[in-house]
């Protein structure tokens, strides 16, 4: 009766067997089948490694291995790809002048902006209304560079604030007045780089950033020079650095 009964256990599991095997994918099944020659190869050689039979069994390791090394290698190259892209996905340039520190999102061109000093020292920009940003601007006037920054961040919140200001932009718009030459660590952020990266992070970065920001686009001027000014003093200092 238990012979019986295991023979009928055996064929139903038989028949389900082969039925996932009839509906499955045969590149994945060919895989899969691969996986499990290889595994069960490893384990049958480390019993043979135990019990000394040294050259029967370091073939067989060998051959196992070769079955099992290309799921490994894929598996690992997808974590690191999928690493790179998340790093990707989250690199920030920023640029900070004495009034203010604005932020600019690599993946959706979003700019973010806070307010250091002045009256609405503390608050961020979105934060503000249309009437305190353009108090804001006409308190920047003796701060060309803050001016083209805030002016640059209205440009995509309001592309049509310069109507509302009744002729003041013809006095304070026309790009911002040199500030001193910007420092290595002031490229690395307006970037989004960490110190010390190579010539081609550099250049990508750049390439990336112009794409969001340049005039031709609806970008700011003034961000599009000063992603040119980061760019040129990084290169410059790579080769520089080459020469010596």
């Amino acid at each position: 009766m238990n012979t019986i009964f295991l023979g009928v256990a055996a064929l139903l599991a038989f028949l389900l067997m082969a039925k996932s095997f009839a509906n499955a994918n045969p590149t994945l099944l060919a895989r899969g089948f691969k996986q499990v020659i290889g595994l069960t190869l490893l384990i049958f050689s480390g019993f043979l490694l135990m019990t000394g039979r040294y050259l029967v069994a370091i073939p067989l390791v060998v051959f196992g291995l070769g079955l099992l090394l290309p799921k490994l290698l894929q598996a690992r190259t997808g974590s690191a790809a999928a690493d790179d892209d998340a790093a990707e996905a989250g690199r920030r340039s920023s640029v900070r002048t004495a009034i203010l520190d604005m932020e600019l999102d690599h993946d959706s061109g979003d700019l973010r902006g806070r307010v250091l000093a002045g009256p609405f020292a503390g608050r961020d920009l979105a934060g503000l209304t249309a009437d305190d940003l353009r108090h804001l601007w006409r308190d920047l006037r003796s701060d060309p560079e803050s001016r083209a920054l805030l002016e640059a961040y209205l440009d995509r919140r309001d592309p049509f604030w310069r109507e509302d200001l009744n002729g003041d932009t013809a006095s304070g718009h026309g790009g911002a007045a040199a500030a001193g030459a910007m420092t290595e660590q002031e490229a690395y952020k307006i970037l989004g780089l960490e110190p010390g990266v190579g010539e081609t992070e550099i250049r990508d970065a750049h390439r990336r950033l112009m794409k969001a920001v340049h005039p031709d686009h609806g970008g700011s001027t003034f961000l599009a020079a000063k992603i040119n000014e980061a760019k040129d003093r990084l290169i410059g200092k790579h080769r520089t650095r080459s020469n010596h």
